[in-house]
């Protein structure tokens, strides 16, 4: 019980709105020194239209599991934020990842717990492959590399601006929940049953924040918004030349072609080796 409860007092610790909004800021713009933020947007978002997708076409276990030990190596070059990880764990977990668990514990016969297997590798690469790609990017090196592919320019803006939101965002939630603490009347957190009744207070006061933060956030995207129109964005986006002054940074190296050559005989490997050995 003593231990159930100290170990409880580390998880409510760490689990602040300081450690979650380092994590988010961390995610979003502590990832420029890494291989795969230097690497040219447009390969990777080539890259990740074909891990993205292919997957879901595969039903070989051993395939699929070639495919997820090579995003699990490019996840960890793209040092993405352990908060997103562990959100990735829960997420496959409750997509498929219990299920698999239930059939091993009740007597799942050999098909079942296969069938479930891939399931659950597909579901784990294509987000491995996300999260690579989109945590692994900075905003407007993602949005310049959409850009390039004929996207809409409002919709690669629209990405750049939402990531640059997202201090102020955090910052309007920290203080909204501020402002209900002050107000409000936490549950004593000093027994396991207490440090519960303290995090049901707190999900409730989140829940509460939602809107005035919603609210807040508009009124501010909207005075942005409105500047950017005083200084002639709207000419800007539309402006032939100034398109190309700002997509001329992207770049093919010597970098993206080490990345190119390694993904290629990777997946080439994990569709001919158990063949081979069938």
């Amino acid at each position: 019980m003593i231990m159930l409860e100290k170990l409880s007092e580390n998880i409510f610790d760490k689990l602040t709105i300081d450690f979650l909004r380092n994590q988010v800021l961390k995610n979003a713009y502590g990832n420029s020194d890494t291989v795969i933020a230097r690497l040219d947007p447009r390969l990777l978002i080539l890259w990740y239209l074909f891990f993205g997708v292919v997957p879901w076409f595969l039903q070989d276990v051993r395939v699929l599991l070639g495919l997820f030990l090579f995003l699990l190596i490019t996840a960890s070059l793209a040092k993405i934020a352990p908060l997103v990880l562990f959100l990735f764990g829960i997420g496959v977990f409750t997509q498929t990842g219990y299920l698999l668990l239930v059939s091993l514990l009740f007597g799942g016969n050999g098909e079942t717990v296969v069938a479930l297997l891939v399931m659950t590798l597909k579901v784990a690469a294509v987000s491995l492959a996300s999260i690579t790609v989109f945590s692994g990017l900075e905003p407007d090196r993602l949005a310049s590399g959409l850009e390039w592919f004929g996207c809409p320019e409002r919709l690669s803006f629209s990405i750049s601006f939402a990531y640059r939101l997202l201090p102020t965002l955090m910052e309007e939630f920290q203080s909204i929940l501020l402002s209900y603490r002050l107000r409000g009347n936490p549950p004593a957190a000093d027994s396991l049953k207490g440090k519960i009744r303290w995090l049901i207070y707190q999900v409730k006061i989140i829940m509460l924040a939602f809107y005035p933060l919603m609210l807040n956030m508009a009124k501010k995207s909207r005075t942005t918004v409105e500047a950017l129109e005083l200084r002639g964005y709207r000419y800007a986006s539309q402006n032939k030349k100034v398109k190309r002054m700002r997509l001329s940074s992207l770049r093919l190296g010597r970098a993206d072609g080490v990345f190119l050559a390694v993904s290629v005989a990777w997946t080439a490997a994990a569709f001919l080796l158990p063949g081979m050995f069938a």
